[in-house]
């Protein structure tokens, strides 16, 4: 998409009760520097502020183009879909469908601003993890990297993605895991003395009807195969997730790490970008790749897959469950470029 004269930025979350202290500094630092004059706007799935309530505000203020920001970095229908859908949805509730236009960054899961700061961690990991097991006497023992996401129904992770001319998946995978397989190599790629270190993909946060299927396998179930095989130490990586919320502090940091523990295998969880220089830097990037006034005319990616859309293809991840209005794709009928945006 061309750039655009936006006037606002509106960053959209899943939400969650606890951190709001914590918030709007980091917006803050998104937009310093470079030039960046924007105000930016907050709003949440799930918790206060809602994103009905945060563009109607952005409207009310004498906004007409805002561009969103949202913090998921890979395609499936919760990760990317949804949030086009509550933008919509919001659109259509608050009556601004016509009024208010919102376009949307592109998923930036191999984003350098997002890539690096795994790295980094990776790259501490394995020294940590390598130094405790030399410590007890196994120097030279096999380690393990872990990259851990959130699991989603395998119907989700087929439908993930734009889909080819016959109506297929364009990654054999879905985009899903196609995005978080080749973000872990361009991690693994850029950490010193990863090569030859066996790695694997795996999942946690598993939720829903027992009888549905979702992306296996969960995180403790493969840490007990890998001790089976004689796995001493292991690296745990959160590269679907971009900050260390309840997830990650519950699915990584207690359930995984007691399950090491009980194995008798060393351990070191990497830290999500959260608010790391580099990740907020990318940030920074995203939204000038957009706008006129701070355009950037590189759009740097570190796969083979991006960079990724800024407007989604027809039926891109899809909604299994019905369609709803949708903004920032080729087919979407809310948010779309309004006759007059300064009136």
């Amino acid at each position: 998409m061309a750039p655009k004269d936006y006037d606002a930025v509106v960053l959209a979350s899943f939400g969650g009760p606890e951190g709001q202290d914590d918030v709007i500094p980091f917006l803050r630092n998104v937009t310093r520097g470079r030039g960046i004059d924007l105000p930016v706007y907050w709003g949440n799935r799930n918790w206060a502020p809602f994103i009905a309530d945060t563009l109607q505000e952005a409207y009310d203020a004498g906004h007409r183009r805002v561009l969103a920001v949202t913090t998921s970095a890979y395609s499936c229908y919760s990760s990317c879909r949804q949030y086009r859908e509550d933008l919509g949805m919001a659109l259509v509730k608050t009556g601004l469908e016509g009024k208010l236009e919102v376009d949307k960054v592109r998923q930036y899961f191999d984003h350098p601003g997002f890539v690096e700061p795994f790295v980094e961690g990776v790259t501490a990991g394995l020294g940590t993890v390598r130094a405790a097991l030399e410590a007890r006497g196994e120097a030279g023992a096999p380690v393990h990297i872990m990259f851990a996401t959130h699991s989603i129904p395998m119907g989700d992770a087929e439908a993930a993605g734009p889909r080819a001319s016959g109506g297929g998946p364009v990654h054999e995978e879905g985009a899903y895991v196609a995005q978080h397989l080749a973000t872990a190599q361009a991690v693994l790629d850029r950490v010193p003395g990863a090569a030859g270190v066996e790695w694997s993909l795996v999942y946690q946060s598993r939720s829903g009807a027992p009888h549905i299927p979702w992306l296996e396998p969960d995180i403790s179930d493969a840490l007990r195969e890998r001790a089976g095989t004689g796995t001493r130490g292991v690296v745990i990586v959160p590269l679907g997730f971009v900050s260390d919320h309840m997830e990650v502090a519950w699915d990584l940091d207690t359930e995984a790490l007691d399950t090491c523990g009980e194995l008798g295998i060393v351990a070191d969880r990497v830290p999500t970008p959260g608010t790391h220089e580099k990740f907020v830097a990318g940030l920074v990037d995203l939204i000038s790749e957009r706008t006129i006034g701070n355009n950037i005319a590189e759009r740097p990616s570190t796969t083979a897959l991006g960079p990724w859309y800024d407007v989604c293809r027809p039926n891109c991840c899809a909604n299994r469950r019905g369609e709803k209005p949708t903004i920032a794709a080729v087919d979407a009928t809310v948010g779309t470029p309004l006759p007059n945006p300064g009136s």
